[in-house]
């Protein structure tokens, strides 16, 4: 799961532009993953820096990023790593100003927080009731409202949201977490039917089946074991694919993709 942007971390220091090849911004291409965290955030981020992407990557602070920065580099790939709260509209503005200003134009947005918080009806608390859907649909409107200013007005782009099974159905215990993520796949919905038209390609992924992380190897060692015979989601495969859907050609445009393994039931 994504972590989420906070509002009192700091960039991680970047090179000055004209330091990078070329040195000129326009000529640049920037992928900017928000909740780049260590599974799919970060596979995603990884991809598009392999294909020339300069990856400007979030999370909850600067220091919580800088690993997948390093490897990135390490890598030969281009990234900048950012600590930002995707929740406030001023946060979010200066991110993009501030990429768009010194680093180059964002020609990817992928959305990926996640904000998968199980509670009871009965239980559940108006606090974390709004706060889940503030990280996983308020969020996304934010980040997409503002990344999509800018490619309007260049007439190109691809913004991304990471959907899930919650986005598809709610279940018992994730009455917070798929209101959230029913409600931003209706805003992808939305942007892609408004910018479809204005040469913005507006994609949603439902992730539907668990993933290759730390928590499922710790906490589901029973689906872990069958990984080796595909029974897991690994995040370079997802990562893949948000690479394809970027990469189609503008007649043939996929607005929602389901991906699961075989062994998921649907």
């Amino acid at each position: 799961m994504a972590s989420t942007p906070g509002a009192d971390a700091q960039p991680v220091p970047a090179e000055s532009p004209s330091t990078r090849p070329g040195g000129d911004l326009a000529g640049n291409k920037v992928a900017l993953v928000i909740g780049a965290g260590d599974a799919t955030g970060g596979a995603i981020a990884r991809r598009f820096a392999r294909e020339g992407y300069i990856a400007c990557v979030t999370r909850r602070s600067a220091e919580a990023v800088q690993p997948l920065v390093d490897r990135i580099r390490a890598e030969g790939g281009q990234a900048h790593g950012f600590g930002s709260d995707a929740r406030k509209e001023e946060d979010v503005a200066a991110l993009v100003e501030r990429i768009e200003s010194q680093i180059g134009p964002i020609e990817v947005l992928a959305f990926n927080i996640g904000a998968n918080v199980r509670a009871s009806i009965l239980d559940e608390t108006a606090r974390r009731y709004f706060k889940v859907w503030e990280m996983a649909c308020f969020a996304g409107f934010l980040n997409g409202r503002e990344v999509a200013r800018r490619m309007v007005a260049r007439g190109r782009g691809t913004i991304l949201f990471t959907g899930a099974t919650a986005s598809m159905r709610g279940s018992a215990g994730f009455a917070a977490f798929a209101g959230a993520k029913h409600a931003l796949r209706a805003l992808a919905q939305s942007m892609a039917r408004e910018l479809g038209p204005r040469g913005i390609h507006v994609a949603h992924a439902v992730i539907d089946g668990a993933i290759d992380t730390a928590f499922i190897r710790e906490n589901f060692p029973e689906r872990y074991a069958r990984k080796d015979q595909g029974g897991i989601l690994d995040p370079e495969h997802i990562a893949d694919q948000y690479w394809m859907l970027h990469r189609q050609p503008r007649d043939a445009w996929t607005h929602e993709l389901d991906l699961r393994p075989w062994m998921e039931t649907f």
